[in-house]
């Protein structure tokens, strides 16, 4: 998840949120059908940014590679824009570290043999590119049963960027898309009017799970834990936002 420099309100991400407590007594989930994470044999997971694939679809990963599923991981970016008025880490820096991130969570996820393809598109910028990430996810995604990436109406640039491009690629290779939602617990409301409800699917994480996915989110430490002391050094993800996906389900769209 990075979130692009933006000081005012007339961005969603940066107002205020939902608090997870609203979310939790929404009567609405019960609406909501389980959906079955197989049997797929290959499946592609396609993030905006390292981490994104861990917070919208972290315990489907888990749940598929328990399943003996082989996991693909597509990273669009490597999210070295996360804190571009850091005093602390370079963008350079930002790229390894959240590389080694992505690594850590997996192994968490009992997902340390799936293959980590990293596009290396500028971060903020996957709109710009859109075309090429569609066909290189498409050959990635050649003999897959199953594409998983960012949800469409996320309402960051490079979420829906990520989402169209593999919507666009999975029509070429024939696998079915399914779409995870990042910043949407945040700027949404339960039952909100923009938001796909009727396409929408559970996950249900058991316990078992749901822990491999908190310990799998703890390891992207340069997003949930302040780089420093000054401003461009804060927590992308705070506690706040952090329990939005922790929570024992996980939302697709289909």
């Amino acid at each position: 998840m990075t979130v692009a420099d933006g000081g005012s309100f007339a961005d969603p991400i940066q107002a205020p949120g939902t608090p997870e407590a609203d979310w939790q007594a929404w009567p609405g989930w019960t609406s909501l059908p389980e959906v079955s994470l197989g049997p797929f044999g290959r499946v592609v997971v396609v993030a905006a940014h390292p981490d994104d694939e861990v917070l919208g679809f972290g315990g489907g990963i888990a749940l598929l590679s328990a399943s003996g599923a082989e996991v693909t991981v597509v990273a669009v970016t490597d999210g070295e824009g996360s804190h571009p008025d850091s005093d602390v880490v370079s963008a350079s820096d930002l790229v390894k570290v959240r590389a080694a991130e992505t690594r850590a969570a997996l192994a968490e996820l009992g997902a340390a043999d799936s293959d980590v393809v990293r596009l290396r598109i500028p971060d903020t910028e996957a709109g710009a590119y859109e075309d090429e990430v569609a066909a290189r996810i498409a050959r990635l995604a050649h003999g897959a049963d199953l594409v998983v990436a960012p949800w469409t109406g996320d309402v960051h640039g490079d979420h829906e960027a990520a989402g169209r491009a593999a919507m666009r690629a999975v029509d070429s290779v024939g696998a079915a898309c399914w779409l995870y939602p990042v910043w949407m617990w945040h700027w949404a409301v339960p039952g909100d009017l923009r938001v796909p409800w009727r396409s929408a699917a559970r996950i249900v994480l058991p316990p078992t799970v749901l822990e491999r996915k908190r310990r799998a989110v703890g390891r992207f430490v340069s997003q949930t834990e302040p780089l420093g002391p000054g401003p461009g050094d804060a927590a992308i993800l705070p506690p706040e936002e952090l329990a939005h996906h922790l929570r024992d389900r996980e939302v697709v769209f289909r």
